[in-house]
């Protein structure tokens, strides 16, 4: 192994991207992951695959890597912390520790003066019990402190006997209880920045989500008003210089009644910015590797201004009772990318890969939209 090598903690698409990023700038990666299957782990130039807490394994990676970064927030803040007496670990234990519990999260950004969302903390039937009658949170959303993404640890609930019954049915692990906003939109901000204070932010991008799940991310300009625009990359990079964020990072927003409010930090690359492999100059898989390694980032911009993104779930194998590789060559054509992430079986709800289109020469937004609509009845179809 090479002493330029990389690491990175957890070996999924993310960091599937990551380590082809890396490659092609010269750096070998290796990846630490227990899946013997990971994504990441087919194409690095080593595999660790050990659990996280495996302190001799951890010795392994920080002996072959001079920096390593994390694929996902639910990597252990103490992995992180062993990691850091030795190496250069971006984002930091810090970072990650208060991203990966949505407790920490809520209550770092309400002190940071950050717009949240109307929320309590549930950690007892005795807190169920004893909630403010003036605080408004019916109909609302529990949500695990940990360990929920993609739609699961979160229960939709109209009462308190309905609460009770979810808090219960997540073994009355803490959680966060949360009012139900009424959306006008949903969207995420993609940053990155260095050790020294620069940033980089990618355009904001519009997101939709079928059963927790984000189906499709769009790019259109002047799509959201300018002065929430700014508001919101204002937000994103206060959030980014108060956590000494150095890395990616999705900060995701809900606008409610033309207010902003901040839903979660994602400390990584984020699903939302997918569209950056095709219609940026440097993807944020890209600016990952050069947060890490300490350099400057890449500002160029995008390659297209209007573009959207598809995901492609595990369920577009199963079509009409039966399982099978969609027919991807039927929908080749300009302005058409197809990235599988290299999943070793296709299921329900997975995340198997994404599709992305871009806005070609005087096509417009309605274009776009429609194209994609085509494409899904294409892969449905047949």
């Amino acid at each position: 192994m090479s002493a330029k090598s990389l690491g990175i903690l957890g070996g999924g698409q993310l960091g599937r991207f990551f380590t082809m990023a890396a490659q092609n700038m010269g750096y070998s990666v290796v990846v630490f992951d227990p899946d013997e299957k990971s994504p990441a782990g087919k194409i690095a130039d080593k595999h660790i695959c050990k659990p996280y807490t495996d302190v001799n394994a951890l010795n392994e990676l920080r002996a072959y890597c001079s920096a390593v970064t994390t694929e996902f927030e639910n990597v252990p803040a103490e992995t992180l912390q062993h990691l850091e007496k030795d190496i250069i670990v971006r984002p930091s234990s810090k970072a990650i520790s208060i991203a990966q519990n949505r407790i920490k999260e809520k209550d770092f950004l309400k002190e940071c003066g950050i717009p949240v969302g109307t929320y309590v903390v549930i950690d007892s039937i005795e807190s169920i019990n004893n909630l403010d009658p003036k605080i408004l949170l019916f109909p609302g959303i529990l949500k695990t402190a940990q360990f929920g993404y993609d739609g699961k640890g979160q229960i939709h609930v109209n009462n308190k006997i309905e609460l009770e019954a979810a808090f219960k049915s997540f073994n009355r692990a803490p959680c966060t209880f949360e009012l139900k906003l009424n959306l006008d939109c949903e969207f995420s901000v993609v940053l990155a920045r260095t050790f020294n204070g620069e940033f980089m932010v990618y355009p904001l991008i519009r997101n939709q989500h079928e059963s927790g799940i984000l189906d499709c991310s769009s790019i259109y300009p002047n799509s959201i008003a300018e002065t929430l625009e700014n508001q919101a990359i204002k937000l994103a990079k206060r959030i980014a210089n108060e956590l000494s964020y150095v890395g990616v990072m999705a900060v995701e927003f809900f606008l409610s009644s033309n207010t902003l409010f901040v839903n979660e930090i994602a400390p990584r690359p984020h699903n939302s910015g997918h569209f950056t492999i095709d219609a940026c100059v440097y993807n944020q898989f890209d600016q990952q590797v050069l947060t890490l390694i300490g350099n400057k980032l890449k500002n160029e911009a995008t390659k297209f201004p209007i573009s959207l993104m598809l995901n492609l779930l595990g369920d577009l194998w199963f079509r009409n009772g039966k399982q099978g590789e969609p027919k991807f060559e039927l929908i080749a054509g300009s302005g058409i990318s197809v990235h599988l992430y290299g999943k070793s079986e296709p299921r329900i709800g997975r995340k198997m890969g994404h599709i992305t289109i871009l806005g070609l020469e005087n096509q417009t937004q309605e274009d776009v939209m429609n194209k994609a609509d085509t494409l899904r009845k294409i892969l449905w179809k047949n």
